[in-house]
């Protein structure tokens, strides 16, 4: 079982990323000051941290710069209600490995954990979701056994979409976690990219594995 630190000042806050994280099969260790946070995540014992960006005591910038200078990599999803581009670079370059704006959706939430719990894991080397195999070495995939050629990004949407088979991926996620924009480009790409991996996914006579959650994102299902 994996245990995570949440740092978080806010109790309802709190109580929602400890109950959503518990759900998913995680232990949960609270903090609810800076301080506190910082010794327990001292300790090296967590697998995953989120730690809120205004804390008192000392506040989740110093709190993640001191980990690093003390050589603690646990990954750190950053949450702040601060949503401008500058407050979250500045998070990043603190050494947050992710950052999250309030308010936010919980299954986003866990999908940022869970991609941050997965960096550290060890190297997987096949995805499987329904008919989809994808051999994350060879960057190969096939559907019923026959190969399907996908160009790079169309890859590497499908295969974080295969990470998280069967949840409501948002926009801004996928242009995070695949695109590596921290923006909305406002461009019409993910669209693009979808309706092409559909066409070399779909198999006639059965659904589109790739469904589109209105005013949420995708969901990749095992079809």
């Amino acid at each position: 079982m994996t245990h995570i630190l949440v740092i978080e000042d806010d109790a309802t806050t709190a109580l929602q990323l400890a109950g959503e994280l518990e759900a998913q099969g995680h232990q949960i260790t609270t903090a609810t000051d800076g301080l506190e946070g910082l010794d327990l995540a001292g300790t090296g014992r967590f697998d995953a941290i989120t730690l809120d960006r205004m804390l008192p005591g000392l506040d989740g910038l110093t709190v993640v710069a001191r980990l690093r200078a003390n050589r603690i990599d646990t990954p750190v999803l950053m949450i702040s209600a601060l949503s401008d581009i500058d407050e979250r670079v500045a998070g990043l370059r603190a050494g947050g490995d992710d950052y999250l704006v309030k308010p936010f959706a919980p299954a986003e939430m866990i999908a940022r954990v869970e991609v941050l719990l997965r960096r550290a894991a060890p190297i997987e080397t096949m995805l499987q979701v329904g008919a989809i195999r994808i051999d994350l070495i060879r960057h190969d995939v096939s559907i019923d056994g026959v190969v399907v050629r996908l160009l790079p990004m169309e890859y590497k949407l499908l295969e974080f979409l295969a990470r998280h088979a069967g949840q409501t991926i948002g926009r801004q996620l996928i242009f995070e976690q695949v695109w590596g924009y921290y923006f909305d480009p406002g461009a019409n790409v993910i669209n693009v990219h979808i309706a092409r991996l559909r066409r070399k996914l779909d198999r006639q006579g059965l659904p589109s594995p790739i469904a589109t959650v209105k005013g949420e994102g995708y969901r990749l299902d095992a079809v």
